[in-house]
């Protein structure tokens, strides 16, 4: 079907293209073409595209203070980052915001970035970027069991997209990587080499990835006919201290493991020095995959065998998941999950003879 458009004086041209130009040329309400460029779902995919050639033809840039007073939205994303978190400073950071970024403008948002000391502090801080209306609704990284986050703006009608998944999912849409397959694929992965004894060291208990992992953990135990030797299994374990305290238990255990799954990557490093504490040689006498995928664990000798996040594609569909919310998609169709890689290095191998 071709499309005709009325013609642009020159005078016109020369001034800035208002949104009854654009409803002008393409003989539609203004409406219509208010609700097509801020893609609402009430508009059809085929008219959003006509509104958006028509947009770049014509150079119709709206203005933001203006659009911001009639729809009462800013247009703009908040992540709030928890400066206490154990790996706050983490490099993947970079990649995330670069992301989340990238997906926010390629939508026409921007994104507005805040900092909290702690979990007291979290909660104000939101409330203040609520209350001077800041954002238009939240991307929440790192899901937690007790949520206070969900809660706030669940509360509050405040479209949110979380980094994770909540048992309690009313209201909650999100991305997240299915690490309890991770978990698993790990046990098989280690099984194959010939590994019966594999103890675990999960994460961080107030996440809601630790239960999955834990899951996805006992899961392969089960399919690879292994029992969970609960004297090899250890919680709460995020850092290289933690999981160098917990790599200890295990290697002190009369029956020690041949392999150990951590679910994060910080106690796997933990791990390698209780290791060598022992004489013990990773991916020789002792077999470690973890998950994360940090640049750190390339640097260990030898190379950490890791399940690893693509942070910056993570970032990017949390932002467009998140603008899909706030247009008003039901938060059942914005729920997406997608695999970890794994990175096979140099961290295991076959289970050593003197343990057979």
């Amino acid at each position: 079907m071709t499309v005709k458009t009325a013609p642009i004086s020159s005078n016109r041209a020369a001034m800035r293209v208002t949104i009854n130009d654009m409803a002008e040329a393409l003989n539609l309400t203004k409406s219509t073409v208010s609700r097509a460029l801020n893609g609402y779902a009430d508009i059809s995919e085929t008219t959003q595209r006509r509104v958006k050639r028509m947009a770049e033809k014509l150079n119709y840039q709206p203005l933001s203070h203006a659009q911001a007073i009639k729809t009462g939205r800013t247009r703009s994303l908040g992540l709030v980052l928890q400066l206490s978190d154990h790996d706050a400073q983490r490099p993947f950071l970079a990649e995330f915001l670069a992301g989340v970024s990238r997906g926010a403008s390629a939508e026409g948002y921007t994104l507005t970035v805040a900092s909290a000391d702690n979990h007291d502090h979290l909660i104000e801080t939101f409330q203040n970027l609520l209350r001077d209306g800041k954002a238009d609704g939240f991307i929440l990284p790192r899901a937690m069991v007790d949520d206070p986050r969900v809660t706030l703006l669940r509360d509050g009608n405040v479209p949110f997209v979380l980094f994770g998944r909540q048992d309690a999912d009313e209201g909650c849409c999100w991305h997240d990587v299915r690490g309890e397959d991770a978990m698993r694929d790990a046990v098989l992965h280690l099984n194959r080499l010939g590994h019966k004894r594999i103890g675990f060291i999960n994460g961080g208990l107030i996440y809601s990835y630790a239960k999955l992992r834990r899951a996805g953990f006992e899961q392969g135990m089960a399919e690879a006919g292994l029992p969970v030797d609960r004297g090899i299994f250890v919680e709460d374990a995020v850092t290289v201290k933690e999981g160098a305290a917990a790599g200890a238990l295990l290697l002190d255990h009369p029956n020690r493991p041949t392999a150990i799954i951590c679910a994060v990557d910080h106690a796997a490093l933990g791990v390698y020095q209780s290791a060598a504490a022992r004489g013990l040689k990773v991916g020789s006498d002792l077999s470690v995959i973890a998950y994360d995928g940090i640049q750190e664990g390339l640097h260990a000798q030898p190379p950490l065998s890791t399940f690893a996040v693509d942070t910056q594609h993570s970032g990017n569909r949390l932002a467009t998941l998140l603008v899909r919310r706030i247009r008003g998609e039901p938060v059942e169709l914005l729920r997406e999950t997608v695999p970890a890689i794994f990175l096979d290095r140099g961290s295991t191998g076959p289970v050593p003879k003197t343990a057979n």
